[in-house]
């Protein structure tokens, strides 16, 4: 699981990197690739945190990459280094932009690069098809033959592939081209502290569907500079309940189709990211394969129940809220899990 940061240059890409990871781009020595992670809040992990007050803790976290390309090849950089990245947060400056339209144009820019990109492929794809006899065709090669048409129709209307809401099967199809616009994406609207209530997300003209953040970058990266303690009463005195890149990180995560599950003691509490809809084998595999291997049965409350009942194991199992289920339970977000297994 990665997500790729993409901007036009100077448009506060590398400093919302810098924000969310702590990792200082301009510090990586001239690498064009800088990778960093990013922990992802969660109020029930801190709550678990201050039950158990463990040894040691390790919250969900994810990666997050910046390129830092220029000159005839930036191209090429970001191609070897995003095309297998699974999701995108694309930066828009929207702090230097005198009107709506602008910013629309420069979000527009980029993404007729992407889908540009993904065009090229595709027609390059269906020429070399159009070479091969039918009889001869592999049976993904002939699911490719009938879906790229209609992938080409599409990014010629200067459409990306996520709007084509295709069939999974559809998806693992065409897995092996990498396509950009096919990636999830969330659109961060950097703008200016005197011009941030002029510019809303609906300027872009995107689907409701499309996650959209609005923040400014500059004042962000003077919250995240404060001391913890010092951070809070910044926050409090102006009103605001959390700085919003955690609202991007938050937001980056969940696109991607990812959930936590707990796992808590007095050594540590962790949270496991899975795909939402794993079911418990798979989720113990978070953990090691082994666990997935000799699966047993998963013991499972929920994060509401167990505060419900004292926010102990103990209560949650007298009140008979602590359950076993076994290989076909699909694990919920929040769940709190102890595996049993034998290999």
């Amino acid at each position: 699981m990665e997500i790729g940061i993409v901007g036009l240059p100077q448009s506060g890409k590398s400093t919302l990197f810098e924000i969310m990871t702590g990792v200082r781009g301009r510090d990586a020595h001239g690498e064009a690739c800088v990778r960093g992670q990013a922990s992802v809040p969660d109020a029930r992990f801190d709550r678990l945190v201050e039950i158990f007050r463990p040894v040691k803790v390790t919250p969900a976290s994810v990666p997050f990459v910046d390129i830092n390309a220029a000159g005839e090849k930036a191209w090429n950089t970001i191609r070897q280094n995003l095309s297998g990245a699974d999701g995108l947060v694309h930066v828009v400056d929207g702090f230097s932009a005198a009107a709506a339209g602008e910013i629309a144009g420069r979000y527009r820019k980029l993404a007729d690069e992407l889908i540009l990109a993904d065009l090229l492929i595709v027609e390059n794809r269906l020429e070399r098809l159009s070479r091969t006899p039918a009889k001869a065709l592999h049976p993904q090669e002939a699911l490719q033959r009938d879906l790229l048409p209609g992938l080409k129709a599409h990014l010629e209307a200067g459409r990306p592939l996520r709007e084509m809401n295709l069939a999974d099967e559809q998806v693992l199809a065409l897995r092996s081209f990498s396509f950009w616009t096919i990636k999830p994406e969330l659109v961060v609207i950097n703008t200016g502290e005197d011009v941030a209530a002029a510019v809303e997300p609906a300027a872009l003209a995107l689907p409701a569907s499309q996650p959209q953040i609005r923040i400014c970058a500059r004042l962000e990266a003077e919250i995240a500079a404060l001391p913890a303690d010092e951070r809070q009463d910044y926050l409090a005195a102006m009103g605001i309940a959390a700085p919003a890149f955690t609202q991007v990180i938050r937001t980056a995560f969940a696109m991607l189709a990812r959930q936590v599950y707990f796992t808590v003691g007095e050594d540590e509490v962790r949270a496991w990211v899975i795909p939402v809809g794993a079911k418990a084998p798979r989720a113990a595999a978070a953990i090691h394969q082994d666990f997935e291997r000799g699966f047993i049965k998963a013991e499972v409350v929920g994060y509401d129940e167990f505060l419900t009942h004292g926010g102990t194991l103990a209560g949650a199992k007298a009140a008979g809220r602590l359950r076993l289920e076994g290989k076909d339970y699909v694990v919920r977000d929040g769940d709190i899990i102890s595996f049993r297994f034998n290999v």
